[in-house]
């Protein structure tokens, strides 16, 4: 049975970096892409970042970009999110999910789901921002 286990989260000051990590186990990333979601308390779940598993092109939303790098390690089966300039409107549950694409379109990235057998999902881990 896969897993995917989130890591790195915790409370930081505005201004500050965290780098979270996607660890898969019982399966291989291989070409999957791999998508970083959060949600914040009483607001739906949104798409922050993705990787795609064919050429590791990377993907934001508008909000992050240029403060967040999406990254991966093969060898470690383990996608990064390094989070830099970190503002309270960060705070929330970061998630890892695989996914079968990512990419642009109409200036916004978007993501196609895996089959179930495919799609995994970790437990999330919480980032607060706050001075």
């Amino acid at each position: 049975q896969g897993q995917l286990v989130e890591s790195g989260g915790g409370s930081v000051q505005p201004g500050e970096s965290l780098r979270l990590s996607c660890a898969a186990s019982g399966f291989t990333f291989g070409y999957f892409g791999v998508a970083w979601f959060r949600q914040a308390p009483g607001k739906e779940r949104e798409p922050v970042s993705c990787i795609s598993g064919f050429d590791e092109s990377t993907y934001y939303m508008d909000s992050v970009k240029g403060r967040f790098t999406v990254s991966r390690d093969s060898a470690k089966n383990t996608v990064y999110l390094q989070m830099n300039s970190l503002e309270p409107d960060d705070t929330a549950l970061y998630s890892c999910h695989t996914v079968s694409v990512c990419g642009y379109s109409d200036g916004a990235f978007f993501y196609t789901e895996l089959g179930p057998s495919d799609a995994y999902w970790g437990q999330g881990t919480q980032v607060t921002v706050s001075s």
